[in-house]
């Protein structure tokens, strides 16, 4: 697949982890693809070492959601990102699948070699401003590099966080309630994938499930609940950043905090207008935290932004607000 692309040379190809450490030293490639499972030293092994002797963009190919729990330690050791290998050559998505691994070799050989982040520490008294809050819940989309931002950025939040978190990150079919697991282990505010009915509650972070856009509707008591749909289906993206954004827009008018991260293209940017329009406040990560400044450039350039920064400094902006 990545041969047939005139923007990538393939320089070398490893049999097992311990041999790509060795060839990776050899040849300096720009970027590495690496599989989670090989024999002697496996991929989140590989990820390591690597990463321990000379950080460099590494893209991990995975065939099967049962390797979940892999995925996310590789991210953690400092993998740039992931994607789905086929589950056979004869397969009608292979022209997608194959689009998807070039474009996301080039996207990782612009990304600067990153430090890896262990989880900030927990402040004893997150810091607010005085006065009534003006925030009745916080939306947030992130994309490439997200998992190891919210990795970082969760457990600096208190178990009695005031509002309702809600969460569209772009991740395959099958790894957001891994994930969400994961997160809820090293982080004082629970975090859980959503449901159909669940209901938005403050102290509670929800992820919306990976092929179902989320928004939010009132039940017969007024309780605001997660909706879940595959409409609308001309979005590049399920869940869209944007169906987040509107929908809490509609439904908590002025009273939201909506924060885009790290991520390629520009979802976000029409959710945003809508909470603006609506009252509420957008925060956008500052560029020299990105691993890719698309979604927040795309909300700065529009004029949509109230306020920038870094991953190491959002949890304390996000409290400002509440």
């Amino acid at each position: 697949m990545l041969s047939r692309s005139p923007h990538i040379d393939v320089v070398g190809s490893a049999r097992d982890g311990e041999d790509a450490l060795k060839l990776v030293e050899e040849l300096a490639p720009d970027v590495v693809t690496c599989d989670l499972n090989m024999p002697e030293l496996d991929g989140v092994g590989f990820v390591r070492q690597q990463m321990a002797r000379k950080p460099l963009p590494i893209l991990v190919l995975t065939s099967s959601p049962q390797d979940a729990d892999m995925v996310l330690d590789a991210l953690a050791a400092g993998a740039v990102d992931f994607i789905q290998k086929p589950s056979a050559l004869a397969n009608d998505d292979l022209f997608f699948i194959s689009r998807e691994l070039i474009q996301k070799v080039k996207d990782a050989s612009e990304m600067p070699p990153r430090a890896i982040l262990d989880p900030a520490p927990l402040p004893e008294k997150p810091p607010r401003k005085p006065g009534t809050a003006n925030v009745d819940i916080v939306v947030l989309g992130i994309s490439t590099g997200g998992p190891q931002a919210l990795r970082y950025l969760l457990p600096q939040f208190s178990a009695d966080f005031p509002v309702p978190l809600v969460i569209v990150l772009h991740i395959p079919i099958g790894y957001t309630a891994v994930f969400a697991e994961k997160l809820s282990e090293i982080s004082r505010l629970p975090v859980k994938e959503a449901y159909e009915g669940c209901p938005v509650s403050p102290g509670l972070a929800l992820l919306a499930p990976a092929g179902h856009h989320l928004s939010f509707r009132r039940n017969r008591s007024g309780q605001v609940v997660v909706q879940l749909s595959a409409e609308p289906l001309d979005k590049p993206h399920r869940p869209s950043v944007d169906v987040l954004f509107q929908s809490a827009a509609e439904t908590y008018q002025g009273r939201v905090l909506g924060v885009v991260m790290t991520g390629m293209g520009d979802d976000g940017k029409l959710g945003a207008a809508w909470i603006k329009s609506q009252g509420g406040t957008i925060l956008t990560e500052s560029e020299k935290s990105c691993v890719i400044y698309g979604m927040p450039r795309s909300v700065v350039e529009a004029g949509l932004s109230d306020g920038e920064a870094s991953l190491d400094c959002m949890a304390v902006e996000i409290y400002k607000h509440l």
